[in-house]
């Protein structure tokens, strides 16, 4: 990250018994409170003022403002880190103030810049957690969404769009409520992890008593030296059937809402996928292929030599049978003629405790233009796809990624403009 100047960092002198009322902390080491931590920074004298643009001198980072979000059709990094939150109040203009309060914090963060500048006096908090200083922006990008439930707890169900709800429960699912909803979200990728982790971490720590972690998860993404899509933990191929990034009229019919405060915006579908490698490690190949239909290594449909080759999805052989097996993965997607636009990383959070299994597998991340392209896939996966008996949904989620920012503006302004 870039260091502010030396003489950026002096603060005035202040005494533990002065800071500890600032940060409304009791004797009890009460948490910090509503005002949280940004707003305790700023009265202490920190400057978290929002650069005046993205920065042109940072290395390696993305832009802040646009039409759209960054992440969504930003070049996949290799780094995740998902967190769902639970919002801590209960009124739309406390809404409006954590979105005013974030946006110049993202730009920065983006910038490969602190969250505010540092001080010298070591007798109160750091107003950055520091982990990320020496590091580069990485290519960092945040979005950030709304999920169903805050327009209950906030009473603006008027503004809450019809597609906005839970997903329905699907066949096979086995979700376990510690990973499912949540009122916002934050997504960071980047191309370190330490980097994407320090992100959320410190959005978060900004807005003390305003929000908390509901669940995460961290995951990443390997690509092939000389470029390609990368592998998940079953060694196939995950993306190969997405819309190009830069084909704008394609992107137009599958991610982004072309309608009311959403515009430009879109929905994010998260799931937490177990993926059973125990198993799948006793499989032999061909019984692996015929759960994917596509060959491990090339990535080419059954019946093709190349990844991207297009094929009949009812093409049979001369026998009368499915050259694709029609129980297999990408037969009964292709069959949904619904898309979407996957954006997914594996996991590795050790072993789960009561089998000593493999806690691995694959943090889901879809954007589409209705959550109903979604739900039109996975009904068509259903109870046919042989898939299942390699998997398990353990997380699930959905919500709506705000549109892009423009300089001046904040995140989410269209939704309160419809107010």
């Amino acid at each position: 990250m870039i260091a502010p100047n030396d003489e950026k960092r002096n603060i005035k002198k202040i005494s533990r018994r002065d800071m500890l009322k600032l940060t409304g902390i009791g004797a009890a080491g009460a948490a910090i409170g509503a005002t949280g931590l940004g707003g305790v920074m700023k009265a202490m004298g920190y400057d978290v003022s929002e650069p005046v643009a993205d920065s042109t001198t940072a290395s390696n980072k993305a832009n802040f403002y646009g039409k759209h979000q960054s992440g969504i059709t930003t070049p996949v990094q290799t780094n995740i880190y998902f967190a769902s939150l639970d919002v801590l109040f209960s009124t739309k203009n406390d809404l409006q103030e954590l979105f005013k309060q974030w946006t110049p914090l993202v730009v920065r963060l983006m910038n490969g810049e602190l969250m505010v500048d540092l001080t010298t006096n070591t007798r109160i908090p750091t107003g950055d957690t520091g982990e990320a200083v020496g590091l580069d922006a990485s290519n960092l990008t945040i979005t950030i969404g709304v999920g169903p439930s805050l327009f209950d707890k906030l009473s603006i169900q008027q503004l809450k769009p019809a597609e906005l709800e839970d997903l329905p429960h699907f066949p096979k699912d086995q979700l376990q409520k510690e990973f499912t909803g949540g009122d916002l979200c934050i997504q960071a990728c980047a191309d370190d992890p330490q980097v994407a982790f320090h992100a959320v971490r410190n959005l978060v720590r900004a807005a003390s008593g305003k929000v908390q972690i509901k669940w995460s998860q961290a995951g990443f993404n390997s690509f092939p030296a000389g470029g390609g899509t990368p592998l998940n933990l079953f060694a196939f191929k995950d993306g190969t059937v997405n819309p190009a990034i830069t084909d704008e009229k394609d992107l137009n019919k599958v991610v982004w809402v072309d309608k009311g405060w959403l515009k430009g915006g879109t929905y994010l579908v998260a799931r937490k996928i177990q993926m059973h490698l125990e198993t799948w490690d006793r499989t032999s190949l061909k019984d692996q292929e015929a759960t994917f239909g596509r060959y491990r290594d090339s990535g080419a449909p059954f019946g093709k030599t190349k990844e991207f080759d297009d094929f009949d999805v009812e093409a049979k052989d001369s026998n009368g049978e499915y050259i694709m097996p029609d129980t297999s993965h990408v037969h009964l997607a292709r069959k949904s003629g619904a898309r979407i636009l996957r954006r997914s990383y594996s996991y590795a959070s050790g072993v789960m405790s009561n089998t000593g299994a493999h806690d691995a597998g694959l943090i889901f991340i879809s954007f589409q233009k209705d959550p109903a392209q979604f739900t039109t896939v996975q009904n068509s996966l259903g109870r046919l796809d042989k898939m299942n008996e390699y998997v398990t949904h353990r997380g699930s989620a959905v919500f709506a990624c705000f549109p892009g920012v423009q300089k001046g503006s904040y995140l989410g302004e269209a939704l309160f403009n419809a107010l």
